[in-house]
């Protein structure tokens, strides 16, 4: 062969080797999809920074959320953000990634304490009140190198506003998908923050619902845990025995992030000591199985079927999604019963916080420094001109229950005893990895309707907090009209392993229901492609 083609073919070979497929390869990035895994990797390859990432959020607050359609998800907007972003820029490139969430945004519904914003309930009595130090989760998600990009806004956490789900602070919050409607009750600002992607993961709390009802209303995941797996201190609550904090997000992923960042033992919620033996050895992030429905048993609970209206389309939807377990690889028993008639029995047997109340806000005050302005709870939540206040508030701090010898209350608790002794004998019965039901059978509620004069909790099943079993909600998709409805499973008490495993199986086989709402699309330098850092020359 001549030296001239010898020369041709090494040129060749060379020519070759530089735009060779591994070192070609390009990945991208969309603001809208990404989880916080996909963050981390653009991070490590230098694509994206916290203080680029934090950036992009902003401008979505401020198109969406202040201008646009005026979301009103934020009470409050941290006005350091950028500045604590670029600190943990620099910590990054100095010493590394605290962990999966470091440098992602976090945002807080407005119960959990900030030493350094606001923290206000909604209620207005506390504008622009900030508490003497952060709530005990706040502290964890800081440790593990968050910026907390605001507080959200909410059902007033004190007052009763005649209409629903509003706070005397912010009013209501829209719902993104459909602007006439509410994004779920008490978490409703973390709902819509989240759904128009104005933040990476989100916290919300449920006494009620108010975790899982925004997550089914907002197309997201969402964990109402087991009560005493996180912590309450720093946290406003009215349910000493059952109140939760739980994580809500966009991914399986980034939900059981944010639970390894926040579960577990605090020696000021000694609740929690129940926690102690109980969590995974590995981390939450390592259920996250795409073949995770495979030969789980399931059971679809009949008496959710009885929490009423009932819309067609959402009924359809549901059982579209319920065909989705067997295709799966689930095992699903259907129906399955309690054998009782389950809204009656909880009409009958309501939630202990109508008495724990009183007691939960004095403790969450006496948490607060000498600085704070109400020191207990006749001060904040009576005679405030202008605020409307409520009436079963009155009255306990008029005749403040005995939680020891109190018959009524006494009642409540042998009650949700025996309902504990039925949901764990129903799935022993079955061998029931989880039951399953939508988390409600009809739409969000309309905005500007009237609060209701009856019990609001009996309006949705409210097996997860009467029990304090914990539940997942995950996205079933949406209406034909784009109201999203969310499918719930409930697990046996510790069961957040086994529940990030069935939902993230669920994330893999249901396909594409989670979208961009059409009010806050995609905004410039969102999408991008690079070149990730395993494939880096």
């Amino acid at each position: 062969m001549s030296r001239s083609l010898l020369l041709f073919f090494a040129a060749l070979a060379g020519a070759c080797v530089s735009v060779s497929p591994v070192h070609a390869r390009t990945v991208e990035f969309d603001l809208s999809t990404a989880t916080v895994a996909d963050i981390q990797a653009a991070m490590d390859a230098g694509a994206l920074t916290s203080e680029k990432l934090v950036g992009l959020y902003l401008a979505r607050i401020d198109a969406f959320d202040t201008k646009g359609p005026a979301l009103k998800a934020f009470l409050h907007v941290n006005p350091r953000a950028l500045e604590e972003a670029r600190v943990l820029d620099a910590e990054r490139k100095s010493r590394g990634p605290r962990g999966p969430l470091h440098g992602v945004a976090v945002v807080l519904k407005d119960v959990f304490d900030t030493y350094d914003m606001p923290t206000t309930g909604g209620y207005l009595p506390l504008k622009d009140v900030k508490p003497s130090k952060d709530a005990f989760v706040v502290r964890r998600l800081r440790e593990a190198g968050v910026v907390i990009l605001g507080k959200t806004n909410q059902s007033d956490w004190y007052a009763a506003p005649p209409i629903i789900a509003a706070s005397t602070i912010g009013g209501n919050t829209l719902n993104p998908y459909d602007l006439s409607r509410t994004p779920g009750w008490s978490s409703s600002g973390t709902s819509a923050a989240l759904a128009a992607v104005l933040g990476t993961i989100g916290l919300g709390s449920e006494t009620g619902f108010s975790i899982r009802t925004p997550t089914s209303d907002g197309n997201l995941y969402g964990l109402a845990s087991t009560s005493g797996l996180i912590s309450r201190d720093g946290m406003m609550w009215s349910y000493v025995t059952g109140e939760r904090g739980g994580p809500m997000a966009r991914s399986v992923f980034d939900l059981a992030a944010t639970l390894d960042a926040i579960a577990g033992f605090d020696t000021f919620d000694l609740w929690t000591a129940q926690s102690l033996g109980k969590m995974p050895e590995k981390r939450y992030v390592d259920f996250v199985d795409s073949r995770g429905l495979r030969a789980a048993r399931i059971g679809v609970l009949k008496e959710a079927w009885d929490y009423g209206p009932i819309e067609p389309e959402v009924a359809e939807l549901t059982e579209q999604a319920l065909a989705v377990l067997p295709k799966a690889g689930a095992i699903v028993l259907r129906p399955v019963s309690l054998g009782l008639d389950l809204r009656q029995y909880l009409a009958a047997n309501v939630g202990p916080s109508r008495w724990e109340r009183v007691h939960a806000v004095n403790h969450y005050l006496a948490r607060q420094g000498p600085e704070y302005p109400f020191k207990n709870a006749a001060e904040l939540l009576l005679d405030h001109p202008g605020v409307p206040g409520r009436p079963a508030d009155r009255e306990s701090l008029v005749r403040p229950p005995d939680l020891d010898r109190d018959p009524e209350y006494r009642a409540t608790l042998v009650g949700k005893a025996a309902l504990q002794k039925a949901v764990l004998a129903l799935m022993d019965e079955h061998r029931l990895d989880a039951l399953v039901y939508p988390h409600r059978l009809r739409r969000a509620e309309k905005l500007g309707q009237p609060r209701p004069s009856n019990d609001i909790y009996n309006r949705t099943i409210q097996l997860s907090p009467i029990t304090g079993f914990p539940a997942l909600v995950v996205p079933m998709g949406l209406t034909p009209d784009g109201n999203p409805v969310g499918l719930e499973f409930l697990g046996r008490p510790w069961s957040e392993p086994t529940l990030v495993r069935l939902a993230a199986g669920w994330e893999a086989t249901a396909g594409a229901v989670r979208i961009l709402p059409s009010t806050t699309p995609a905004l410039p330098g969102e999408r991008f492609t690079y070149t990730p850092a395993s494939t880096q020359p």
